[in-house]
């Protein structure tokens, strides 16, 4: 997969047809009631980024939504604008020149479909597959990242890696800490979700999946407080706002991607716009990254 090229062409005429605009409601922007086998990581093998004449340095970008209760106006946002933001701005600023995006739901450990998965594109079919998910909206507080990481880790297959040994980006979205970890009932989990026989530790998975990724989460909390507990498996890979700022959200997707890749953090904020350049800064600040430019946060 990751043919063809995303268009605001294309998404006008997506957005238009789903009527997407501020006031559709979460339930009629994601109409399904049930998990689209499509999207089901027990009948997918792997998911594949190559490299095609329209993109022959093909990046693998997996963004993962938490779909729990809480988190019904992530899904919302991301579908409303933020996608299409961050697909515009991808291209504007050359961040990634041939970038290739899967997003993926996780949800609750008690969920019907915990985990849902699309392919890797390029092109309007992201928006068209997000779409398609199902927000199931359940929440106990066993949110199932790790199960995320576990896919990216053992079921995708990427020219990016296994061509020129370089690694893609996984960043997640939620309100609940990167690492939850399902005790006795993880064997059990694992093999509703895959249907595999999987005896792998968090910690475990989570090295899997920083083989191939550059592994990070974006932890939405209402007053900052809890930001220095939040960070057990992911330290200096989790970054924190708060959920009134996820308008910003493209602008830290890009932004992280860039300082990982070397861009100087002071080019990266002069290119936002003066009322986000604060939030991006903030959210950068979390990270354990040092940029080309001499500058370390």
């Amino acid at each position: 997969m990751g043919r063809g090229s995303y268009t605001a062409a294309d998404w006008a005429k997506l957005r238009n047809s789903r009527n997407l605009g501020g006031a559709t409601s979460e339930t009629e922007i994601f109409r399904r009631d049930s998990c689209d086998p499509r999207f089901d990581p027990k009948f997918i093998q792997a998911r594949e980024a190559r490299d095609s004449e329209d993109h022959p340095e093909s990046l693998p970008i997996i963004l993962g939504l938490d779909v729990t209760g809480s988190m019904g106006y992530l899904a919302k946002a991301v579908a409303q604008t933020a996608l299409n933001e961050t697909m515009m701005k991808l291209y504007s600023t050359n961040a990634i020149k041939d970038p290739a995006l899967m997003f993926a739901a996780y949800g609750d450990y008690q969920d019907d479909a915990p985990l849902q998965v699309t392919q890797f594109e390029s092109d309007i079919r992201i928006a068209e597959q997000l779409l398609d998910l199902w927000i199931e909206d359940c929440g106990s507080g066993q949110v199932t990242l790790s199960s995320l990481w576990y896919f990216a880790g053992k079921h995708t297959l990427l020219d990016n890696y296994e061509k020129r040994g370089k690694k893609g980006f996984l960043i997640t979205i939620g309100d609940c800490a990167p690492c939850r970890d399902l005790g006795r009932g993880r064997k059990e989990f694992y093999e509703r979700v895959f249907g595999e026989d999987v005896t792998d530790t968090e910690k475990d998975v989570l090295a899997a999946a920083q083989e191939k990724f550059e592994v990070f989460h974006l932890f939405l909390d209402d007053s900052l407080q809890r930001a220095h507990n939040i960070v057990e498996m992911l330290p200096g890979h989790t970054m924190v706002i708060r959920p009134g700022e996820i308008e910003a959200i493209p602008e830290i997707l890009i932004s992280v991607m860039q300082m990982t890749l070397g861009k100087n953090i002071k080019d990266i904020l002069a290119q936002w716009d003066e009322l986000k350049r604060p939030i991006v800064e903030q959210a950068l600040r979390y990270l354990e990254i040092k940029d080309v430019g001499g500058i370390i946060f």
